[in-house]
């Protein structure tokens, strides 16, 4: 009525309004009446965007690889955004530019590929196919840097890259390189497990053998130490054998000076009893015999004497006539007889 509308702008919309060449108004999220044949009102949106893109890029040894991604932006400076690309509302609300957001992103997604087509020209094949992330960060950095991205008020919050992908053949190639490689990579693995295994098994051969030299050499020391104390038993035998030996051979010796000693002392006994017995026998061939019997008959028993008598008598037989004993004299014979001591014989 009489020209007079009212407006009302969302939170994430920069609402500004024009009038006589200049803003009168604009906030975030506002809202006010205003006068329309006098104004031009301005709505730039300042929430993030997301951007994608699909690029058929060469690397540097010429092999064709497609690179998807995705850049995130928003406008920071409204101003700056509303100067280069139309965001005026119509009577009705709506833009009277055709979709201003199409044209920023297209802006934005023109300078990402020409900074991603730099970056992957700059690598090989294999390289660019492990460098995602390295790529995306160098885009991130110089697409916030690029002049026209600052004009236009705008701020990459990121750039991801999805993927980077060769064609089917290089990829099929590849994948067969990379095939080839873990068959290899798998083979060489073998061999060295088996070359490991050998090894192994000559360490444990070769301590065996270590051990079973360690064993004979001690064997052979205690076979050693063995004949050692051995032979010195049996030269402590042969000494003591001669010392043995030496000993009975002086015992002999002792004996045999023992004996011939006892043969002298009873050879000089026995020369000495001769010499007496000689002497004796001589002083009684001189003698008288009745001297000789009289000095036998001293320390004779009765009885002794008697029988002694008695031998004479018989020496005289063949003068005698008739001799008389009287039974006193017999039985005083046989009395003594009887009263003399019985030895036993043991």
């Amino acid at each position: 009525m009489f020209g007079i509308r009212y407006i009302k702008a969302q939170p994430t919309v920069h609402l500004m309004q024009y009038r006589n060449g200049g803003i009168v108004r604009q906030g975030e999220g506002t809202s006010f009446f205003y006068y329309a044949p006098a104004s031009t009102l301005v709505a730039v949106p300042v929430a993030s965007r997301d951007a994608g893109f699909m690029l058929e890029l060469a690397t540097s040894d010429f092999q064709a690889v497609t690179v998807q991604g995705e850049v995130t932006y928003r406008v920071k400076d409204p101003a700056r955004a509303s100067a280069l690309v139309d965001f005026s509302l119509l009577a009705n609300g709506k833009y009277a530019a055709e979709d201003p957001q199409q044209r920023l992103r297209e802006r934005v997604v023109t300078q990402t590929k020409v900074i991603i087509q730099q970056a992957i020209q700059a690598l090989d094949l294999k390289q660019a196919l492990k460098a995602p992330s390295t790529v995306a960060r160098a885009a991130e950095q110089q697409l916030g840097a690029q002049p026209e991205i600052q004009a236009l008020g705008l701020e990459v919050l990121g750039v991801s890259i999805v993927a980077i992908k060769p064609t089917p053949d290089i990829a099929r190639a590849l994948e067969a390189q990379a095939r080839e490689a873990n068959l290899k990579a798998a083979d060489e693995a073998i061999y060295q497990r088996r070359i490991a295994a050998v090894e192994n098994e000559r360490s444990i051969r070769e301590s065996e053998l270590d051990t079973e030299v360690a064993i004979e050499e001690k064997r052979r020391q205690i076979q050693t130490a063995q004949m050692d104390a051995k032979a010195a038993m049996l030269k402590r035998e042969n000494e003591l054998r001669g010392e043995q030996m030496t000993a009975d051979i002086e015992l002999e010796n002792n004996r045999r000076d023992l004996v011939a000693s006892q043969a002298a002392n009873t050879r000089a006994l026995a020369e000495a009893e001769a010499h007496r017995v000689k002497s004796v026998m001589e002083a009684l061939d001189q003698a008288d015999p009745r001297v000789v019997q009289a000095l036998a008959a001293v320390g004779m028993q009765p009885g002794q004497l008697i029988a002694q008598a008695f031998g004479g008598i018989a020496e005289r037989a063949e003068r005698i006539g008739q001799l008389n004993v009287s039974p006193e004299l017999l039985a005083g014979l046989l009395g003594s007889a009887s009263a003399r001591p019985v030895r036993s014989a043991s």
